[in-house]
C-alpha cells in the first residue's frame, strides 16, 4: 500500500477546517528544522518519507501569530478516527487516520519517536501549545498529531486512446 516517493501539495484535515497547500521545509544552519514562513501554510519536511511512504513523514504548522489563527490553530483538537488526507505532487493521495494528539515540553520533544520510522507509514502533524512565554515569544511546548496510512489513491492516468 506503500506509496512511490513525492512530494505533498495539498493537505485535508475536514475535522478542523483545513484544506491548503504544502511547502517544502528543510534544516537551519544550526541542524533544527526548519519552521514555515507563511503562518498559513503548513511545511513538509522534505529530508523524510513523503506521505505515504514507509516512516514518519513530517508536516508542520504555525499555531498563531500575533495577527491571530494560524494553519494549525485546531491541531489540537483533533481526535483519533479523525481522518487526514495528503495529494502529493505525482497526483496520488495517502489517506491517514489519527491515532492520537499528545503535548510535549520543547525541551523534552521526542524527535525520534515524530521524525523516526516505526516500520509502517505515518503522517505526524507537529504545531506549538501550551503556555506561551512572552519573555521569548513563543510556546513552551509542542503538540503532535500522530497519523497512520490507511489507504491510498493512485494517480489518475488518461485512458489509452
Amino acid at each position: 500500500m506503500a506509496l512511490d516517493r513525492s512530494a505533498p501539495t495539498t493537505l485535508n484535515i475536514p475535522a478542523i477546517g483545513v484544506s491548503v497547500s504544502v511547502s517544502a521545509l528543510g534544516l537551519n544552519a544550526d541542524g533544527t528544522v526548519q519552521v514555515p514562513t507563511d503562518f498559513q501554510q503548513p511545511g513538509w519536511y522534505k529530508f523524510g518519507p513523503s506521505p505515504g511512504q514507509v516512516g514518519s513523514a513530517v508536516i508542520l504548522g504555525h499555531v498563531d501569530s500575533y495577527r491571530g489563527p494560524a494553519v494549525f490553530f485546531q491541531l489540537r483538537a483533533l481526535k483519533a478516527g479523525d481522518p487526514v488526507d495528503v495529494t502529493l505532487a505525482d497526483g496520488a493521495t495517502a489517506h491517514f487516520v489519527v491515532s492520537t494528539v499528545a503535548m510535549y515540553p520543547k525541551v523534552q520533544f521526542p524527535a525520534q519517536q515524530v521524525y523516526g520510522s516505526h516500520g509502517d507509514s505515518e503522517l505526524q502533524l507537529v504545531t506549538c501549545g501550551g503556555t506561551f512565554d512572552s519573555h521569548t515569544g513563543s510556546y513552551l511546548s509542542n503538540i503532535v498529531a500522530y497519523s497512520t496510512l490507511v489507504s491510498t489513491t493512485p494517480a489518475t492516468t488518461p485512458a489509452a486512446g
